[in-house]
């Protein structure tokens, strides 16, 4: 029996370091200056939203773990208290996580959020731009933001997010990229 439940840690352990090496490797994959992934993802009301329509405009486009968690509720809330100045300085914000439209819909309404909250239901888009983390039936989002230009290119990525300081990091990256 108790060589049963060390082998269980062992694999289990082992299971989560290829994990975080691959995770890794997505994360080293995308670098500032590359075409951004392309992709369509509903919003709450399920329209959807392919990245090809922020053409033109700059794109805060934020990853997190999930809807009207502590961290991802003052993300969500710093943007949205920052929005007009982002929207001032030419960028909309698309946030997304694997929950539903009917999640994003009720999170929208509570925090009174100007902006889409797309859903990736399969974690699709998300394996993309690196920010999944999965371990077994377990996925989310992890909490990753990309800056991407008016020409649809990665200007800066975002991998260890501060969701009580991000909004005043975009805004401030933002103007210094649009200088």
């Amino acid at each position: 029996m108790t060589e049963l439940l060390i082998t269980a840690v062992i694999v289990a352990g082992l299971v989560s370091l290829v994990s975080l090496l691959r995770a890794q490797a997505r994360d080293d994959a995308l670098r500032p200056g590359q075409a951004a992934p392309d992709f369509t993802l509903p919003d709450a009301s399920g329209e959807p939203h392919p990245l090809s329509a922020y053409r033109g405009t700059w794109l805060v486009l934020y990853f997190y773990p999930r809807d009207d968690t502590p961290g991802c509720t003052r993300e969500a809330c710093e943007f949205r208290d920052g929005y007009l100045e982002i929207r001032a300085l030419g960028a909309r914000v698309l946030g997304v996580s694997l929950d539903d439209g009917d999640s994003h819909a009720e999170f929208v309404e509570k925090y009174h959020l100007p902006f889409p909250l797309l859903s990736d239901k399969d974690g699709a888009v998300a394996r993309q731009y690196g920010a999944l983390w999965s371990l077994g039936p377990v996925r989310f989002a992890r909490r990753h933001s990309l800056l991407i230009d008016p020409q649809g290119k990665l200007a800066k990525i975002y991998r260890k997010v501060d969701p009580a300081t991000h909004t005043r990091e975009i805004l401030q990256d933002l103007q210094t990229l649009r200088d």
